[in-house]
């Protein structure tokens, strides 16, 4: 009977062996599978963030290489010697623009014209394929202004321009005869511009000031360069227009 006791006490105790050791491969086997998932979890997740700031850092380089670059887009106001650069990339249409514009054009003015920044706006289609032709007529009509009339018309133009913004709800509020006339306001010859206005003339040069933008990575407006990088210090409009003026006086 011992002995009978014994054999079994055994055999239980080398089942309870056996649990242990298989409770010790699946807690084994568990480790590794999470061990694995969060590996190859770190791997993802950082090649992701390296993907990303490698995509960053490559506009970042876009951007600045446009900032420092002449173009043949837009219209400059300043010395070519002074301490600061801007160049903001813009859409007439562009509610955020014309509020930074209202925000900004007497203080850029001013310290442009005391000879602490040189400001180049720069602007082209951003908008039509989502609110209609006006951003591509307002570009064009500047840019037949600057051909015609030479940059100090087109820069009131692009003032104007801005005073007299239509909204995105209804673009066509401001139709090619308001344009004229606006062009007329600013010191245009109505008989120099008017054909260019109302025939898109320079529909090209708005398709290739577009593209430029589009190389340079912008995808948004308002887009500012200053000295370089991307300027965009400031959660509101109201943030980024104090922002930008003391980061120039």
């Amino acid at each position: 009977m011992a002995s009978s006791n014994s054999k079994k006490a055994a055999r239980t105790e080398r089942a309870a062996a056996a649990r242990a050791e298989q409770q010790r491969r699946e807690r084994n086997r568990r480790f590794l599978t999470i061990g694995g998932v969060v590996l190859v979890m770190v791997v993802l997740i950082g090649g992701i963030l390296a993907f990303t700031l490698n995509e960053q850092n490559r506009k970042d380089e876009k951007l600045a290489a446009a900032g420092s670059a002449a173009s043949s887009y837009g219209v400059t106001i300043g010395p070519d010697d002074a301490p600061h650069d801007l160049v903001i990339y813009e859409d007439f249409l562009c509610p955020y623009c014309g509020e930074l514009e209202k925000q900004t054009r007497d203080d850029l003015t001013e310290l442009a014209a005391a000879g602490n920044v040189q400001v180049e706006y720069r602007p082209f289609d951003l908008l039509s394929g989502s609110f209609g032709d006006y951003p591509i007529r307002a570009t064009n009509a500047f840019a037949v202004v600057l051909d015609a009339s030479g940059s100090d018309v087109a820069k009131e133009f692009h003032d104007l321009l801005f005073e007299n913004q239509p909204s995105e709800s209804n673009p066509d509020a401001v139709t090619d005869e308001d344009l004229v006339d606006l062009a007329v306001e600013a010191g245009a010859d109505e008989a120099d511009v008017r054909p260019g206005i109302e025939d898109l003339a320079m529909e090209d040069w708005v398709t290739e000031a577009t593209q430029e933008a589009r190389d340079a990575g912008v995808n948004g407006t308002p887009t500012l360069i200053l000295d370089g990088e991307q300027f965009s210090d400031g959660r509101t409009v109201d943030d980024l227009a104090a922002n930008l003026i003391a980061a120039l006086q």
